[in-house]
């Protein structure tokens, strides 16, 4: 039998087969991701298979799926609420790619996030701001400028600034390129593409610098104890955060972090696919790239 047969009277596709335990785990061995990721999906299908179940649902319509959605809201977190209704949302719609089952999840949305569930994004403008508060009249000055245009710029993570080196930067492509290690990564073959911006902001902190070695870290400390060493992910953190008091953004919903949301969100309202922006941010999670999209 198929699972979408179509109605005489409407002409529309109406699903006949049951949403059943079989479904969540042809769903799970289909998806092609982290297992952290995957474990989140399965653990998010078995609540949303649980529900329809106790209630006695075997063919859920979109108005069983906004009642589910409700009931997530009155006894979960809105982060966790989000993410089950991500799965959901995913799930409906490969069961739909599949024909085996009508979309009825398509563009319900979870919990709106608060604001302390977040890290606030800045607009261009306040991000401008940030940068030119950044004095660079002296050596630390243009490591700080170097560092914040980079990760604003190229979503970057503290962890993947702190492991940069020197030799990191290539020329491919016809590009110039920072390969990183990004988090969870035992190697450097992910990149962001340096804009000219960047470029050049590197290119003047290096020759400050006077560095010579290309195994050196990229971004270095200037402090007596441990001048020339790499920076720490807090120490990096503290960076940001110096300079966006600095720019008279004092919240402490703005962080380090912030920059990487920050090039995240401007890239959505520029119009790019959340599919590019997640190849861009090296957002593995559907889940976790959707909750920006749905954000905006």
């Amino acid at each position: 039998m198929h699972a979408l047969a179509l109605s005489q009277t409407s002409g529309e596709l109406t699903a006949v087969q049951a949403i059943t335990e079989d479904l969540r785990r042809r769903f799970i061995d289909y998806i092609d991701a982290k297992p952290q990721t995957i474990a989140t999906y399965s653990r998010a299908l078995r609540q949303l298979i649980g529900y329809l179940s106790t209630n006695g649902i075997s063919q859920p319509t979109r108005g069983d799926i906004l009642a589910y959605r409700d009931h997530l809201r009155q006894n979960y977190k809105p982060t966790t609420v989000q993410r089950y209704i991500t799965a959901s949302r995913l799930f409906f719609q490969w069961l739909e790619q599949e024909g085996l089952y009508q979309n009825v999840a398509s563009k319900i949305k979870g919990a709106k996030l608060e604001k302390g569930h977040r890290k606030e994004a800045l607009s261009s403008q306040q991000m401008k701001a940030v940068q030119d508060a950044v004095g660079r009249d002296s050596l630390q000055g243009l490591r700080d400028y170097a560092i914040i245009t980079a990760m604003v710029t190229g979503a970057l993570r503290t962890i993947e600034v702190a492991r940069a080196n020197i030799e990191d930067i290539r020329e491919a492509g016809g590009q110039r390129r920072l390969y990183i290690q990004g988090k969870g990564r035992d190697g450097k073959q992910e990149f962001i593409i340096l804009t000219a911006e960047v470029s050049t902001a590197i290119n003047e902190y290096l020759e400050a610098r006077q560095a010579g070695d290309p195994s050196q870290p990229l971004f270095a400390s200037t402090s007596n104890n441990s001048r020339g060493g790499r920076l720490s992910t807090r120490s990096i953190s503290g960076i940001v955060k110096q300079w966006l008091r600095k720019a008279g953004y004092d919240s402490d919903m703005l962080t380090a972090h912030s920059l990487r949301h920050t090039a995240i969100t401007l890239a959505l309202k520029a119009g790019q696919l959340p599919r590019a922006v997640q190849q861009f941010a090296r957002i593995n999670s559907p889940i976790v790239m959707e909750t920006y999209a749905h954000d905006m």
